[in-house]
């Protein structure tokens, strides 16, 4: 079966789940999870919950476990913790959660942003995996990173990522 005709048995509708890591941010103020929230809605998908939390490896694993029991997420996409500050722990404590990697996106994101924003792109650490049979995808905090990781990758491939996850 081709790409074509897997994306056309692909579900339109997803479940998603938005998880922002920040020590400065509220979830009035969350501009990338905000915008994130938007898009999915105007594609049509469910967004299941929406929360902030601070960058603390426990307390993102233990959210990222308890939002896959409580809301069974298909997707959850998290904005922040990606970079190579102490802080930036998102890669540390969601990564070993994962049972398979998506190995490819993190490549992909990083010469998209590089594109964008040159050599700075080398600082990013994005990641994507599946815990269970939940897809996470793990981008940079800023705006324009998220806008460009949803639009260009995310997005276009949701239903597809779910359709392989549940296959």
């Amino acid at each position: 079966m081709g790409i074509e005709e897997h994306k056309k048995q692909a579900p339109k509708t997803v479940r998603v789940g938005i998880l922002t890591v920040s020590t400065t941010r509220a979830l009035t103020d969350d501009a990338s999870g905000n915008w994130i929230s938007g898009q999915l809605k105007q594609h049509g998908h469910d967004v299941v919950c929406h929360q902030v939390i601070t960058d603390d490896t426990q307390i993102i694993a233990a959210t990222v476990q308890r939002i896959i029991k409580d809301h069974r997420p298909q997707v959850i996409l998290m904005s922040g913790g990606t970079g190579i500050t102490p802080k930036d722990v998102t890669i540390e404590a969601v990564s070993p959660l994962f049972t398979k990697e998506l190995t490819a996106f993190g490549p992909l994101f990083a010469n998209l942003s590089f594109a964008q924003i040159g050599s700075a792109a080398f600082l990013s650490r994005a990641t994507a995996g599946v815990i269970a049979t939940t897809v996470v995808v793990c981008m940079p905090g800023s705006l324009k990173a998220c806008q460009l990781a949803c639009s260009e990758l995310i997005l276009p491939e949701l239903g597809h990522l779910v359709k392989h996850v549940l296959d």
